[in-house]
């Protein structure tokens, strides 16, 4: 009887529907399964986008980039290329009928422009640039392409740039010889090329040159994310020229020429310390919109949203009493506003800009939105929204009310399987009684009245905020996943609340984030469900460098990360911004006040296990940082471990490389600060 009962309740179990998996936490893998939506790019009658769709392999560490054309009124998404190469940095044809996009297809040694008919058919390669394609921008015929490409400016004939680059590549000597910096920037050392714009004719024929004849070289030391535009009637580019001929002084300045390179003009000359970039032409051509910044050797100083009267030839500022920086800027198709994605108070939000001026109008609250594109009568406007929660998903805005309709579910299916905590944004005061926004994430499953480890991200930058917006490096659901509360805070520095708010850390940019990150702990600290001695902190480049700050100086967390990490200011010299004059003096000026800002100096009182990350082709902060910070603790016999990728730079962005940061990640702070039932490891030491 017995055994038939149980015959019975496992046939029951077998006809039964199976039950829904409980969802499970973010995991590092889960997280790279997401696909990622890139830039859109919106016809100009506004009734479709197109999107670049990043999918990866963490098996093969192969990524996939497809175009998919999305219908902003709604409906189903359309693939439309399927090429293995990377198809990016999609744009519509004035006349709608083609989408310009670049890749490297079928052996190309380099990323050229390609063209795909809207109604269908087979994209067609339109150059055979050896030197590569960049940014490519339409003329308003519809027959022509610009583009941005790096080249020898002693050579005319593409062939030569081709052979002479393979003779460099295929050289058995392989020195490099500068006679000014910049020596590299980022993850690549640079040649003696200059960036140029060209222009592409769909029917053939070789590209022909803009702004070489200006005798002028486009900017790519920080221009803004577009550094030329094409007037609407084609008869003039707009580009960001770094005028500063030492090298050792950036200072980039907005030029205006003729389509032939005629009559290059300087518009910027009386803004000698600051950046001029970002150029963008109204829809009707009366205007030139630009950002400038004011202060030389600060990237955090607001950005001012200029505007240049064609027909007057003068400029005024639409901004100059709004403390806050313009970003992320595109037009209203009928030339009479302009709106940008602004960080402002830890969120990006959508804002509109009146040209006959007023005060700045929020448009959209909650979330952040970024990548923003508007065309068409009635105008459509859409953007890329995400959250800490959400990752970055296109969405069509009301431009009147902020109201969003999601245009994409790329990653709905795999995110309703997945559990995220809570998240919520608190305030508490830090360095001067001054308030201080903080960012707490909870695990999945969260009780109150339970007690949890605490892992405190410390930002990069300093002058980035941590901003309502999906993290893929520094995931705050993947570490609240194994068992943590996690909180970021945006200390003083950070941007998007005023910029005597950004400026307050210059030149001294460790006391006042340092007494942030203090009371930061405090307050979680004093939380009923926090477990005051199971704390740590970690971050990434500047991030590190506060944690290499954290370990000469008494704080409460029993292990640190820090990744990228500046420890030695004066071999930081070494790095890619080494070149540029310091906004506050030299070292040879004042060693003793130099040397207050060097976080080596307090090497004496290291005693907290730190976990050093660093990558072989981090330009911006040396690899010497690591191995220097490493070898130091060990010296002093601290418990620390050095993670070296030959193939990163200052980030890790290659998929089985990440699982593996995540790991080891999760393996350090485990050991010292175990989540629930979880006991700490050999090694453990008090901190400080």
């Amino acid at each position: 009887m017995r055994r038939t009962c149980l015959a019975l309740a496992a046939a029951a179990l077998l006809a039964a529907p199976a039950a829904a998996a409980e969802p499970a936490p973010l995991s590092a893998e889960t997280m790279w399964q997401l696909k990622r939506i890139g830039t859109p790019a919106l016809s100009p009658d506004g009734r479709s986008a197109v999107v670049p769709v990043t999918a990866y392999d963490t098996a093969t560490d192969g990524r996939d980039v497809d175009l998919w054309l999305v219908p902003t009124a709604g409906g189903e998404a359309r693939q439309l290329t399927s090429d293995p190469a990377a198809e990016s940095e999609p744009q519509w044809s004035p006349d709608g009928r083609w989408i310009a996009f670049v890749a490297r297809r079928d052996g190309d040694k380099a990323a050229q422009l390609y063209v795909l008919p809207v109604a269908g058919g087979e994209a067609r390669r339109v150059t055979e640039v050896p030197t590569g394609v960049r940014l490519p921008r339409w003329l308003p015929d519809s027959r022509r392409i610009a583009f941005l490409t790096r080249v020898w400016t002693d050579i005319d004939d593409w062939q030569e740039q081709g052979r002479r680059l393979a003779e460099r590549d295929s050289s058995k000597m392989t020195a490099k010889v500068w006679d000014r910096p910049p020596l590299m920037f980022w993850d690549q050392w640079l040649d003696d090329r200059e960036a140029h714009v060209y222009i592409a004719a769909l029917d053939g024929g070789a590209p022909v040159a803009v702004t070489r004849p200006t005798g002028k070289a486009v900017a790519f030391r920080d221009p803004g994310p577009v550094p030329y535009d094409i007037a609407p009637d084609g008869t003039e580019i707009a580009f960001a020229v770094d005028v500063d001929p030492t090298g050792t002084r950036p200072n980039v300045d907005l030029f205006v020429a003729g389509i032939d390179g005629s009559n290059p003009r300087n518009l910027t000359a009386d803004n000698p310390d600051g950046s001029d970039g970002s150029p963008l032409y109204s829809p009707d051509g009366r205007w030139l919109a630009f950002q400038q910044q004011r202060v030389y050797g600060f990237y955090g100083a607001n950005a001012k949203l200029m505007l240049y009267d064609r027909r007057a030839g003068k400029t005024r500022g639409l901004t100059e009493d709004w403390d806050r920086s313009a970003s992320g800027i595109v037009w209203a198709p009928d030339s009479k506003a302009l709106y940008g994605a602004i960080d402002d108070a830890a969120t990006r939000r959508i804002y509109r800009f009146a040209v006959d001026g007023g005060t700045p109008k929020p448009v959209t609250a909650g979330r952040d939105f970024a990548e923003l594109g508007m065309a068409g009568k009635p105008a459509v406007l859409v953007a890329l929204r995400q959250s800490f929660s959400e990752p970055p998903t296109l969405v069509r805005v009301d431009p009147r009310n902020g109201e969003t309709t999601p245009l994409t579910s790329f990653n709905d299916d795999l995110l309703a399987r997945t559990a995220m905590g809570t998240v919520e944004s608190v305030n508490y005061k830090g360095a001067g009684g001054d308030d201080i926004q903080m960012w707490v994430i909870k695990p999945p499953g969260f009780d109150p009245k339970k007690t949890y480890p605490v892992f405190l991200l410390l930002h990069g930058g300093p002058h980035n905020a941590i901003t309502d917006t999906w993290q893929w490096r520094w995931n705050a659901h993947v570490f609240a996943g194994w068992g943590y509360v996690v909180a970021w805070h945006n200390f003083h520095g950070s941007s998007g609340f005023g910029e005597a708010f950004t400026d307050s850390i210059n030149p001294d940019r460790i006391d006042k984030p340092y007494q942030d990150t203090i009371k930061a702990a405090d307050w979680l600290a004093a939380q009923p469900w926090a477990d005051r001695t199971r704390m740590v902190a970690g971050g990434g480049s500047y991030g590190g460098f506060l944690a290499t700050v954290l370990l000469g100086r008494e704080h409460p967390f029993k292990a640190l990360i820090a990744h990228a990490a500046v420890y030695n200011s004066y071999t930081q010299e070494g790095g890619d911004g080494g070149g540029s004059v310091d906004r506050f003096g030299e070292h040879w000026d004042d060693p003793a006040e130099f040397q207050r800002y060097s976080p080596h100096m307090a090497a004496g009182n290291f005693r907290t296990p730190t976990l050093v990350i660093h990558g072989q082709l981090d330009y911006r902060v040396p690899v010497n940082q690591g191995i220097e910070l490493f070898h130091t603790l060990q010296r002093r016999g601290v418990p620390s471990r050095f993670i070296y990728y030959p193939n990163e730079n200052h980030w890790v962005l290659k998929p089985q490389n990440s699982v593996f940061w995540y790991q080891q990640v999760q393996d350090w702070i485990r050991n010292y600060a175990p989540p629930a039932g979880g006991a700490a490891g050999p090694g453990t030491q008090p901190a400080r």
